[in-house]
């Protein structure tokens, strides 16, 4: 833990804006270096270009990489893009427009001025469904899309991804393909790869699509925002400088809300923010040291949230209970919805990642549902609520979604400004703050209690650890319980988890390598409360050093 952790941020740790956008086009990153080639980790390529990572050269070799894929998968309608409000995101998108339309793809971007000129990943999602519904699984006129965006990485970092017509994020299948075509292209020079005008000389021209306008008037279909305004609940959104300011005017503005919207808007320095657990500036509304920033208004409003730079994650803080821990929120949720969503299918299941809690197992039970466990990525989510055979899907790192009322998709992808609105539609519905509920649920199925811990890993650490399998394991029990199963894939499809989960009849741990940044992750949670947990956790922590021991 850094010692300033939770403290503002000071000029020392922020970032040099001119010298990052300069680095985009003047590094020329080494294709024999593994740490400049491309690769998709769970939300595709991420780096900087300070370190040689995510440079113009990466962006052009990704784009032509994805216009042959679309091609070859016959994949000619319109691909829509949009980018966050990190620096790098809007050098990458120009160039990716530029490679796209130099291929011949008809690029859809935003329209608009000022802070709409930024797209949440979750209204990229949107604008494919709607695009591609009702259409067939091989109609050549379906849509896909782009979102540039590392999410909640530090302002230093750009990120890439990819979202097939289903409208979530690429499968392996895909963004191998992708990444592999991709590193082949940077290996032999990208300079002869055409790049249309930005007026469309020499390709096909650039269109506009609503982002914010589309989105914004489709909410009704998910949400009671007539229950929202008539109960006159007081909510306080805060974009942390992330895409989704506009978006929170607009939905003020459009469904009557009251609705303030917190902030000094987009910094591409985030020198507003408080420093997470590292001393690093990350705009993660699940962590409690990002989410000092809104500490203030926690006594002025019932609700206030939070989300990410592109708005896939949330953060909901409550006057009666401070900001919830990710897995109490998204127990609480489906509980509400699974109660208040009537013309639900009712063979629909719901999805957790297998690192959320088993208080969200006892809840689905309750209601008679279905639960799907699988590997951390949302992209696990993506067939079920394409088909609708989930109605919900969530990861204990603040990322969710679910279907309309009609039990349709809305978007197989993050939605965190779904989910803030979500908290705003309980506490008007049942009288009661998602805190509130939550406490319940403990008095109906228990208590557990549950961490994250985060420490820095080397490549090769985090190399072995996704290597593991069951018979590296040598341990018979955890924290003084026999161990009953040791997993490297998941219960729910199989599905290889990256990493290792260990489970006692009364807790369990889990630990993977982070797909974004040089971090190792142990989740833990024991059902006989903190003091368990820790002793949990310093098992876990012990029984992981010694099976990444060289």
């Amino acid at each position: 833990m850094h010692e300033r952790a939770g403290r503002p941020a000071q000029q020392q740790d922020l970032i040099d804006v001119d010298a990052l956008l300069a680095a985009y086009t003047e590094v020329v990153p080494d294709p024999a270096d593994p740490a400049q080639r491309v690769v998709f980790g769970t939300s595709g390529h991420r780096g900087s270009s300070l370190r040689g990572s995510f440079n113009e050269a990466h962006i052009v070799a990704i784009s032509a990489a994805i216009a042959e894929y679309r091609a070859a998968q016959g994949i000619r309608g319109p691909l829509f893009i949009g980018a966050d409000t990190h620096a790098l995101s809007s050098p990458a998108e120009h160039t990716a427009r530029e490679v796209l339309s130099g291929a011949g793809v008809h690029v859809l971007a935003k329209s608009g001025s000022g802070d709409e000129l930024f797209v949440p990943t979750p209204a990229v999602s949107h604008a494919i469904l709607t695009h591609n519904r009702d259409r067939a699984a091989d109609d050549p006129e379906r849509a896909d899309g782009i979102v540039v965006t590392p999410s909640h990485n530090p302002p230093a970092d750009g990120g890439f991804k990819y979202n097939p017509p289903h409208g979530g994020p690429a499968g392996s299948e895909a963004t191998d393909r992708i990444a592999a075509r991709a590193n082949e292209l940077l290996a032999s020079g990208v300079d002869a790869i055409p790049r249309a005008s930005e007026d469309g000389i020499g390709g096909v021209p650039v269109g506009r699509y609503d982002f914010l306008g589309e989105y914004v008037e489709s909410l009704g279909e998910v949400i009671d925002l007539a229950a929202i305004r008539q109960a006159g609940v007081r909510i306080a959104a805060h974009p942390l400088g992330g895409a989704s300011a506009a978006y929170w005017a607009a939905i003020r503005d459009r469904h009557g809300l009251d609705l303030t919207v917190l902030g000094p808007g987009v910094d591409p320095q985030w020198g507003f923010m408080h420093l997470d657990w590292d001393g690093s500036i990350r705009m993660d509304p699940s962590s409690r040291h990002v989410m000092a920033t809104v500490e203030e208004y926690q006594r002025l409003y019932p609700l206030v949230t939070g989300n990410d730079a592109d708005a896939d994650r949330h953060g909901i803080v409550t006057s009666d209970g401070g900001l919830m821990n990710p897995n109490h929120y998204l127990a609480v949720a489906i509980d509400y919805l699974l109660g208040h969503r009537p013309d639900w299918p009712a063979a629909a299941g719901v999805g957790k990642t297998l690192v959320s809690s088993v208080l969200i197992d006892r809840v689905v039970a309750a209601h008679g549902r279905e639960l799907l466990e699988v590997p951390v990525g949302f992209k696990w989510f993506v067939p079920g609520l394409s088909d609708g055979s989930l109605v919900f899907g969530g990861e204990e790192s603040a990322g969710a979604s679910f279907q309309r009322f009609d039990g349709s998709a809305w978007s197989t992808d993050k939605d965190g400004i779904l989910l803030a609105l979500l908290a705003a539609e309980i506490l008007a519905v049942t009288g009661q703050s998602p805190s509130e509920r939550y406490r319940e649920l403990t008095e109906r199925f228990g208590a557990p209690a549950y961490a994250r811990l985060d420490s820095a890993a080397t490549p090769e650490q985090k190399a072995r650890l996704g290597a593991l399998s069951p018979d590296d394991v040598t341990d018979t029990e955890l924290a003084g319980d026999p161990i009953t199963a040791i997993l490297t894939a998941a219960p729910g499809n199989g599905a290889p988890i990256g990493g290792l989960k260990v489970q006692t009849e009364h807790a369990w741990f889990a630990a993977r390598p982070s797909g974004t940044e040089d971090v190792l992750k142990i989740y833990a949670e024991s059902l006989r409360g903190q003091e368990h947990l820790a002793e949990v956790q310093e098992a876990a922590q012990a029984l992981v050093a010694r099976v990444l021991a060289p």
